[in-house]
């Protein structure tokens, strides 16, 4: 039996929407910061987002697997069907009192990112998409930039020092010279970005698969691509780059240079 998208795509709208709302309350308002052991922060909002999330899954959906962030992954009874969770995307912005954090929630069906969703509560910015139903984002059709040359391209990103730890300097350069305009405050909010037109290129060295859980589908609804950078639409290889198809061959060469 087909798979109902819209069904899911709603469900995951309103569950991304309910966990950011329940973020704010927490937001610019002193919350305590717990480290964890590989030295990335927590905050009881990350793990009440999560919390919430979970249970409405686990309440609708009782067999699929799940994977989160703060609490791992689940039994699964239906592993056709994983649902994976970043309760806050962007906790380092969280923490600042910056607006750019997101929720975000991918369902994977047979191995393949169907449906997701990517909530920015502070913006009230929702970007969700899913096969075949095409990328919204507030309510009304995203898409990828026009833009055919990196020259006037912009690209964000999320911490400069990461491209030299993990061995992406020399890559990030390349792509430096090439666009018109480089800006940080990366993490989800460049895939946002890139989904709705508003930069060219966003390029991560480090991701987990649950930082980029949404991001295939919105990116390929939304005319563009998201994916390693060797152009493999892939959660799962620790780096994450999106950009219009227009751009894609051009950014790959630079990035293979």
């Amino acid at each position: 039996m087909p798979e109902n998208l819209q069904s899911y795509l709603d469900f995951t709208v309103e569950t991304a929407y309910l966990a950011g709302r329940l973020t704010l309350g927490h937001f610019q308002a002193g919350v305590q910061v717990d480290m964890k052991a590989d030295d990335s922060p927590v905050t009881v909002a990350d793990r009440s987002s999560e919390q919430l999330i979970r249970s409405r899954i686990e309440k609708n959906f009782p067999a699929h697997a799940i994977l989160g962030e703060e609490f791992g992954e689940s039994s699964p009874q239906q592993d056709s069907h994983r649902w994976l969770i970043d309760p806050i995307d962007g906790t380092k912005s969280f923490i600042h009192g910056v607006p750019l954090y997101a929720v975000l929630i991918g369902l994977e069906i047979e191995g393949t990112i169907q449906v997701g969703a990517a909530y920015f509560p502070a913006l009230d910015e929702m970007v969700a998409a899913a096969d075949g139903l095409g990328c919204w984002w507030n309510g009304r059709r995203a898409a990828v930039s026009s833009c055919t040359s990196l020259d006037q391209a912009v690209m964000a990103f999320t911490d400069v020092n990461n491209m030299e730890r993990y061995g992406k300097r020399s890559a990030f350069e390349r792509l430096c010279r090439q666009t018109y305009y480089r800006a940080g405050w990366g993490d989800a909010y460049g895939h946002l970005l890139t989904a709705t037109g508003r930069v060219e290129v966003m390029l991560d060295p480090i991701m987990h698969s649950w930082d980029c859980g949404p991001f295939p589908v919105i990116l390929r609804e939304a005319g563009g691509y998201f994916g390693d950078w060797n152009g493999n639409e892939t959660i799962y290889a620790n780096e994450g780059l999106s950009t219009s198809r227009i751009l894609l061959q051009e950014v790959l060469a630079l990035l293979d240079s």
